[in-house]
């Protein structure tokens, strides 16, 4: 077990420091963040003393270890735009992103779960075929086109809802619905396929052959044992919403994390950037690695596996 646990512990650093090596020498390929920082018509000069005072006339390599360095005490940096810490943006931004994120899991749980369910015990028949057709809009129409088409219709033609923003909860609905649309169709479609796994097994088979009722067979049985993958599926998406919400954000003017990456790389602000996209890789690659802990102690087979 010792062994299986440094294994993935190890994975995880190494996937953490190609995450962090590629985002550093990625948003440097999009140009030079001095030229949005000094005046039209600046001198020669005026951008080599930017260059200094932000460290960026310092080799590539003595860069990427200044960061890596700082990251590991905690330290995020100083944004280039906002002249803040990093890590202070970050936290003002994360519980907006927490709200909407939680909203969004909720609204993808409540919609794909029982969905998934009906689709599985009605299989082959219309709810399995409405089942089918909602995971594949949902899996297929991009998050900006369902939040620009939320906008048009309940902002624009019905004035129920506002379009930007946030501070009430009516501000919070049309973006949770357009970020959860696509996780609901993924739970739907997980949910359907590991129900059809679970009744077709034997001791589903030996419950309805004892005369339990069906209603009891689907709800003790079988949907408590679909339920695992459903639910190791939805904490990782859930880190991946409070992390890269950047389209939905963007298109509702949404305060939270997303937006604050789409305005780092606007602005190419590198700390911002590298920031928000390392700490969300941190938490997706720790998720990842409790789940795969946890998989371990429940089943032997998997941690003696090579």
């Amino acid at each position: 077990m010792k062994q299986y646990i440094a294994r993935r512990v190890g994975y995880s650093l190494l996937s953490l420091f190609l995450l962090s090596l590629t985002i550093f020498l990625f948003i440097r390929l999009t140009g030079d963040p001095a030229a949005l920082l000094v005046e039209p018509g600046a001198s020669a000069q005026d951008i080599e003393n930017i260059h200094r005072r932000l460290g960026l006339d310092r080799p590539l390599w003595e860069q990427y270890w200044l960061f890596v360095a700082s990251f590991v005490q905690g330290d995020l940096g100083l944004s280039f735009y906002y002249r803040t810490p990093v890590l202070d943006l970050y936290l003002q931004r994360l519980p907006n992103s927490l709200l909407l994120a939680a909203v969004a899991m909720a609204f993808s749980l409540l919609i794909g779960i029982p969905s998934g369910i009906l689709a599985a015990v009605r299989v082959g028949r219309m709810w399995d075929s409405a089942g089918k057709m909602f995971a594949l809009l949902g899996l297929s129409l991009p998050s900006f086109w369902v939040g620009l088409v939320l906008i048009l219709v309940f902002t624009v033609w019905l004035g129920w809802l506002p379009s930007s923003g946030a501070g009430t909860a009516a501000h919070v609905v049309m973006p949770a619905f357009a970020l959860g649309w696509y996780f609901a169709a993924a739970h739907m479609r997980l949910t359907r396929s590991s129900m059809l796994e679970v009744l077709g097994s034997e001791y589903v088979k030996l419950a309805r052959l004892k005369g339990l009722p069906e209603a009891l067979v689907i709800g003790k049985h079988a949907f408590k044992n679909a339920l695992i993958p459903v639910i190791t599926l939805a904490g990782i998406n859930l880190v991946v919403m409070i992390n890269v919400a950047v389209v939905v954000e963007t298109v509702f003017a949404w305060p939270g994390i997303g937006r604050l990456l789409y305005e780092g790389i606007s602005f190419r602000d590198f700390p911002v950037v590298q920031g928000v996209v390392v700490i969300g890789g941190a938490m997706i690659v720790l998720v990842n690695l409790a789940v795969d802990i946890v998989y371990a102690l429940i089943d032997p087979r998997i941690r003696l596996a090579r």
